[in-house]
């Protein structure tokens, strides 16, 4: 009786520490709320339309293009590696569900233990008698079957709000692959029209170096003819070297840019199968931008920032639970004997408890409070990457929009550039031959057209490049 008043008195004491413990002043949360606001239109149009939402498959036309998409979907090792993080992010998971639940295990032991005669233990012992006539057995066996318990009762949600954040990542995972996959799609294709673009400039190239021999044929037969001289002819020489030195440098262009998409699909080079015949005839799709609130819905990283802040959020409200008191229930039923025999004997080898704790931080808080700043911090981190990743987001579009009509404009004006520079050639040629102009009125006309054709090819690469890139913008590809 005497010892049941003490453990009761003690028990209450440690009750009333807890609670005083968990009525404490705590660090207080940082409260401030995330700013989506963003601006009404794009150049002030309100239509709703948005190419974001075209499958891939029906955003691009090109056959061999959907191909080499497919594959990269399939085999590259980014993405295969995104797929990893969702698994790891699923398996968490399942260990926080696990924390909720009572962890339960068996055990089985077997021990010898021998104390003194001459203490309160042993004198007990030797007083004691199993049966009439035998003494307790000196040493003393312990063989142990038992279940044993435990559980922490989530008084506070602190376990479920660690679920509920691990839950909250794991969808900040699938976000993510979808970003690398709009990601992996825009880079395929903007790879593809490079590599095209390069086709058309090395067969533009060749045309020049053909042009350029016959200029030379006829140079060298005017000299023969003594109406030229032998420095227009090293002139004329030294350009269709240079352009054969250009035709050696866009091969080895081509080379790494079939490679670089042979990369993106996973696999060792090969051959990139292609139909460079209609590039320059080919037009850019039409882009309908819809407008930018779309984009909180539409844009993987937009939504994996706003999961990557909904879970921060989850872990402040777990940090500041670590300063309640924790209550734990432990339990074990099995049986007890020293000597194997026994265990069968029942009621006698029966043992159970049942117990419950509850504890709470008292003096040494510093470490809970520093997770406490730090579970903060990553918070407000999370919260701006959030506004700047929409802010972003918001950016590239505006800049897209503006890059395809720019480029609309330039495409127009180089073409009637390389229209006049074409049939300057042929004019140049014939007052070159008819000794009405100068060699270096040729060359200059040449080698004009040639750069002229060349930047030609690249601004139209530049504006199917920009339309692949204001539909990765918008948050295309993935669905």
């Amino acid at each position: 009786m005497f010892l049941y008043k003490i453990l009761k008195q003690r028990s209450g004491i440690v009750l009333g520490i807890c609670l005083a413990a968990a009525g404490c002043k705590l660090p207080a949360a940082v409260q401030q709320t995330e700013n989506k606001s963003v601006p009404v239109s794009y150049e002030n149009s309100v239509d709703t339309t948005n190419t974001g939402y075209i499958p891939w498959k029906n955003f691009f036309t090109d056959a061999n293009l959907v191909k080499l998409i497919d594959t990269a979907i399939k085999n590259n090792q980014e993405l295969l590696i995104t797929l990893q993080e969702i698994e790891i992010a699923r398996n968490d998971i399942r260990v926080r569900k696990g924390a909720l639940l009572p962890s339960v295990g068996v055990t089985a032991g077997a021990g010898v233990e021998k104390v003194g005669r001459y203490t309160s233990q042993g004198a007990g012992d030797a007083t004691t008698e199993i049966e009439p006539g035998k003494e307790m057995p000196d040493p003393l066996g312990d063989f142990t079957i038992a279940a044993r318990a435990n559980w922490e009762v989530d008084i506070w949600k602190k376990l479920r709000n660690a679920t509920k954040a691990a839950v909250t990542r794991y969808l900040s995972t699938m976000e993510g692959k979808n970003f690398v996959i709009t990601n992996l799609i825009a880079e395929v294709a903007n790879s593809y029209y490079e590599l095209i673009a390069l086709d058309n400039q090395l067969a533009i190239v060749k045309q020049n170096i053909s042009l350029q021999k016959n200029a030379l044929d006829i140079v060298k037969a005017q000299k023969d003819a003594a109406r030229a001289t032998e420095l227009a002819v090293k002139k004329f020489e030294a350009e269709v070297l240079k352009s054969q030195s250009l035709e050696f440098d866009i091969l080895q262009k081509i080379r790494e840019a079939e490679n670089k998409i042979n990369f993106l699909l996973g696999r060792y080079p090969q051959t990139i199968v292609r139909d460079q015949s209609s590039f320059m005839l080919a037009l850019p799709p039409s882009v309908n931008a819809g407008i930018p609130s779309q984009l909180l819905a539409n844009r993987p990283d937009i939504k994996q920032a706003e999961l990557d802040l909904t879970a921060a959020k989850l872990d402040v409200k777990v940090a500041r639970a670590e300063f309640y008191p924790s209550f734990e229930i432990s339990a074990a039923f099995g049986l007890q004997a020293f000597k194997p025999s026994y265990l069968v004997k029942m009621p006698e080898s029966i043992l159970y408890s049942l117990a419950g704790d509850l504890a709470a931080p008292l003096i040494n808080r510093n470490a809970l409070k520093a997770e406490f700043a730090t579970a903060n911090a990553k918070q407000l981190q999370a919260m701006y990457n959030y506004e700047r990743t929409i802010l972003n987001a918001y950016l590239e579009v505006s800049n897209q929009l503006s890059n395809i009509s720019n480029l609309e404009k330039s495409y127009d004006l180089k073409s009637k550039q390389v229209n006049a520079l074409t049939s300057s050639i042929d004019i140049s040629t014939d007052l070159f031959r008819n000794a009405r102009a100068d060699y270096l009125e040729v060359l200059m006309t040449q080698r004009d057209a040639l750069e002229a054709k060349l930047e030609l090819i690249e601004t139209k690469k530049q504006q199917l490049g920009a339309v692949v890139d204001v539909y990765r913008s918008l948050g295309g590809g993935w669905k």
